[in-house]
């Protein structure tokens, strides 16, 4: 009796979870199945939930954009970029105080906590400022420098946890090898937090990758905004086309859910790890 009630209980558990999955993928199929449609069966008074009529105008009318390849240079810019100063000054931070006894460490803790709490709106005026007198407004660094000032907490907090828990015996098996501080640091610690460091990857750079806000702000210029700030271009006083919105919708949400398939249980099990390991 126990056996039969434990397995309808996983039956019951694996049709709520399919349940959840369709409630919220669905709106990513209706975004999918419409860039395939045309214009007046995606928008027509039957409703239809694939194509009826099959076409891929609405790509090629995106692909063929010298506007839409720029933006997409740009948001890979704003990606690549912001994963890398992430990277750079965020993982030897988390490594400095999960490793050391660093005074104050409580403090900076707290401070970037706060830090994430704040909206972004709060910090543009000051960031534009400091940027119009460094003469990088208008650059392709000035959004990444902004996204990565709010990424940076999130590595350091994501991965000091990580650090904390590696053995300091293999510090010390690493300098009886004749390694450095900084041979040990890379040969040892990085690999051996490696499902952190994948995480901070993926992390950063997909907030470089959905950026508006600081984008729209700090580049002026209609060549230098990403693909988040273009998406209104099919947007005229003679109508919208929904399909063609559809399809750059499509491709803008595309490298999010490939990310997401083939790195999801390094971003699970480093988000979790890292919030338990101390």
């Amino acid at each position: 009796m126990d056996g039969m009630m434990s397995r309808r209980k996983k039956i019951l558990c694996a049709a709520i979870a399919v349940l959840i999955a369709i409630l919220f993928l669905f709106p990513i199929y209706w975004l999918v199945q419409l860039s395939f449609k045309p214009d007046m069966e995606a928008f027509g008074r039957v409703l239809t939930y694939y194509p009826h009529t099959f076409t891929v105008s609405p790509w090629q009318e995106n692909l063929d954009d010298p506007v839409f390849i720029t933006s997409l240079r740009n948001s890979f810019i704003n990606g690549f970029l912001t994963m890398g100063i992430t990277l750079l000054l965020g993982v030897p931070a988390a490594y400095g105080m999960g490793r050391y006894k660093v005074r104050g460490s409580v403090l900076f803790l707290l401070t970037f906590l706060v830090s994430q709490m704040l909206p972004a709106s709060l910090t543009l005026t000051p960031l534009y400022l400091i940027f119009n007198s460094a003469k990088l407004l208008g650059t392709h660094i000035s959004s990444p420098i902004a996204i990565a000032a709010s990424s940076i907490p999130f590595a350091v907090i994501t991965l000091r946890p990580f650090f904390r828990s590696v053995p300091v015996t293999l510090d010390e098996a690493a300098r009886l090898d004749g390694c450095g501080p900084v041979r040990a640091f890379f040969y040892v610690m990085i690999p051996a937090v490696k499902t952190g460091i994948i995480t901070i990857i993926v992390i950063s750079f997909l907030n470089g990758w959905n950026d508006l806000v600081y984008s729209m702000t700090f580049n002026v210029g209609a060549d230098m905004r990403p693909l988040t700030a273009n998406i209104y271009k099919f947007q005229s006083a003679y109508g919208t086309k929904w399909n063609c919105i559809m399809a750059y919708g499509t491709i803008l949400v595309l490298p999010v859910v490939i990310l997401f398939i083939f790195m999801q249980k390094y971003i699970v099990g480093g988000l979790t790890a890292g919030a338990v390991k101390e």
